[in-house]
């Protein structure tokens, strides 16, 4: 289900004193990322996760299919660090 806008926003606010939990490297996205980003997702819900390397187009291609791939919602992007929501399974 998407995140409503008054969602997001609520997110935005939590999210600005977070770090990145996830770096995605030179390498780009793979298997393993994708692991520890989902594992990151089951422990936190909201997490910020930074790209570095690739141009733009690259990284919002890459953050399109981290949330495909993981059922995740962007809540923002800015530069090279991206805020995703899951929310946890166990706890619904």
């Amino acid at each position: 289900m998407p995140l409503t806008t008054q969602q997001k926003q609520a997110f935005k606010a939590q999210a600005h004193r977070l770090r990145p939990v996830v770096i995605l490297g030179s390498k780009g996205l793979t298997h393993a990322v994708l692991a520890e980003i989902d594992r990151a997702l089951i422990d936190h819900e909201l997490i910020k996760i930074k790209l570095a390397g690739g141009d733009r187009e690259q990284r919002q291609a890459d953050i399109d299919q981290i949330c495909e791939t993981l059922g995740a919602e962007k809540v923002q992007t800015i530069g090279a660090i991206g805020v995703l929501y899951r929310a946890n399974p166990i706890e619904e």
